[in-house]
């Protein structure tokens, strides 16, 4: 038996090498105008077969004649990425922000991964945010902080504005809203800079600070080792002293009470910063402020009962409610949220609009799901598949899946906030983090201050995807299954949650550490708590 173990070992790793190869090759091959244009066809045929919203905000005739001009403007061979470059921006006019064109990067075997955990590439410890038409740095993980509010000129021979420029056509925004572009554009560009240019052990870039320019190379280097760091330490230090069961006792129960705050609030160990945040703001708990950076982060339940609590308990009087940057996740967490912001009965979300009766099965067996998943998926097929057309029905010539848990009518939870509420959004306000604003803004529960969020207000096709790899180039592409949406909507479509006061921060606020909108949000409470 442990021979057959060894064996089954060995070929499962020489065949993972093998296929780590065959894609490298692969991607980096110059691939046919045939293959190419076949491509093209299987990416625009997935969308017409999955997509329950594909003619939404652009229409038939000209979503046909986009892929069919890009077919035309195919005329020699290419590489992946080259055809990524020009995929990305055509994929972009179906106006979803959950539609993503992913590239085709190099594939690392085993042995290579575990090497490449060894280091660090400088350059990912920088955030960077785009204001005023210019980059910049946000925020540093890193030991140098002096590079905060300098502007990037340059990386290698690339301006920035003409990277930024390019990113921007490589993804899109729920509608026509234009918020998305510039906040999604810093935040991720570290990510859109790997999928253009791909893996690289060093990068040298130009950066300006008020009048003067200079050069920083950020490289690829080998992490500290923490223990031989703490060896050496103890070796100048004298021992600690020997602990008592009851210290040990102590140390244990605050080491397990740690673990449950940081699950709690969804600690992002990377970033050494908390998903879900709550404090009192000034003296007294008259102001309450709530940060969300996502709804996709560990369990959540517990951190709304208790702040909740906090809140009713204290007969605190304005909430402010920080939306911004949160990119989305989960519905089962913004309904429960939207429970304690309601004072009425409410339906979170109508019926979902999809384009095939087992749409789950539609997500599991997807040609880039594992084959792990496709077995458990083929085993328990006759159960999703039941589930799923118990839960599906036909209306007016089009399919719909009930979510029976968010799509009844609910009650406000017993401890919902009765005060005044003010939400924070901005462009990186999406998914599920517009679709909360949707109920808050319909219902008149909240003051919005910042900028119209990057999605729509009418819903946007998410809830399970499909990620289908590309034959030839291999890029991946993934589409939503299902339209969410509240039951309320606005006229026109295809637009976000719009703020009541409008702000946008500037680089000055930025460098003096100016929270705008926050801070016109306080100003508000103390005018009005003074009349």
């Amino acid at each position: 038996m442990k021979k057959f173990f060894l064996i089954f070992s060995v070929l499962l790793v020489v065949t993972s090498c093998s296929s780590v190869k065959t894609y490298n090759e692969q991607i980096i091959a110059l691939h046919t105008v045939e293959d190419l244009q076949n491509d093209v066809d299987k990416l625009y045929k997935q969308l017409k077969k999955h997509h329950p919203k594909l003619y939404q905000y652009t229409s038939k005739s000209v979503l046909d004649f986009k892929f069919d001009s890009l077919k035309t403007t195919i005329k020699q061979p290419m590489t992946s990425r080259e055809f990524y470059k020009i995929l990305a921006p055509v994929v972009t006019n179906v106006r979803q922000g959950h539609v993503s064109v992913g590239s085709a990067n190099k594939r690392f075997t085993r042995k290579e991964r575990k090497l490449l955990k060894k280091k660090k590439f400088e350059f990912y410890d920088l955030d960077f945010e785009y204001l005023n038409h210019k980059l910049y740095v946000k925020n540093t993980r890193g030991k140098d902080s002096t590079l905060v509010g300098n502007e990037v000129v340059k990386i290698e021979n690339d301006s920035a504005s003409n990277l930024v420029d390019l990113y921007k056509t490589q993804f899109a925004s729920d509608g026509y809203n234009t918020t998305l572009h510039n906040r999604f554009v810093g935040k991720n560009f570290k990510t859109f800079y790997y999928r253009n240019k791909g893996f690289v052990d060093s990068l040298k870039v130009t950066f300006k600070n008020e009048d003067s320019t200079f050069v920083k190379t950020f490289k690829r280097l080998k992490k500290e080792d923490k223990k031989k760091d703490a060896e050496s330490d103890s070796n100048k230090t004298v021992k600690p002293k020997k602990l008592t069961k009851t210290e040990k006792k102590a140390n244990r129960i605050a080491r397990k009470k740690k673990r449950k705050f940081n699950k709690k609030h969804g600690y992002i160990a990377s970033r050494k910063q908390y998903t879900r945040n709550f404090d009192f703001i000034g003296k007294d708990s008259t102001i309450a402020l709530m940060k969300i950076r996502g709804f996709g982060n560990g369990p959540f339940k517990e951190f709304y009962e208790e702040n909740f609590a906090k809140l009713d308990s204290a007969k605190t009087k304005y909430f402010i409610l920080d939306l911004r940057d949160n990119g989305g996740g989960r519905i089962a967490e913004i309904d429960k949220l939207y429970s304690y912001l309601t004072d009425e009965n409410y339906q979170f979300i109508t019926e979902s609009e999809v384009n095939s009766r087992i749409p789950f099965m539609k997500f599991v067996m997807s040609n880039t799901s594992s084959t792990g998943l496709k077995i458990v998926g083929g085993l328990l097929s006759p159960i999703i598949v039941t589930h799923n057309l118990l839960k599906t029905k036909k209306k007016d010539g089009k399919l719909y899946y009930r979510f029976n848990k968010f799509s009844k009518i609910k009650a406000p939870n017993p401890l919902h906030f009765k005060g005044t509420v003010y939400v924070l959004i901005n462009g990186n306000s999406f998914s599920a983090s517009s679709l909360l604003s949707t109920h808050l803004k319909a219902n008149k529960r909240a003051v919005f201050v910042g900028e119209e969020t990057g999605g729509a207000y009418n819903g946007t096709v998410a809830g399970i995807y499909k990620l289908y790899q590309l034959p030839t180039s291999k890029l991946k592409v993934r589409m939503g299954l299902m339209q969410i949406e509240a039951p309320q909507k606005q006229h026109p479509d295809g637009y976000g949650v719009k703020p009541d006061v409008e702000i946008t921060p500037t680089i000055e606020d930025r460098k003096m550490n100016i929270d705008t909108e926050l801070e016109w949000v306080l100003k508000a409470i103390e005018k009005n708590e003074l009349h």
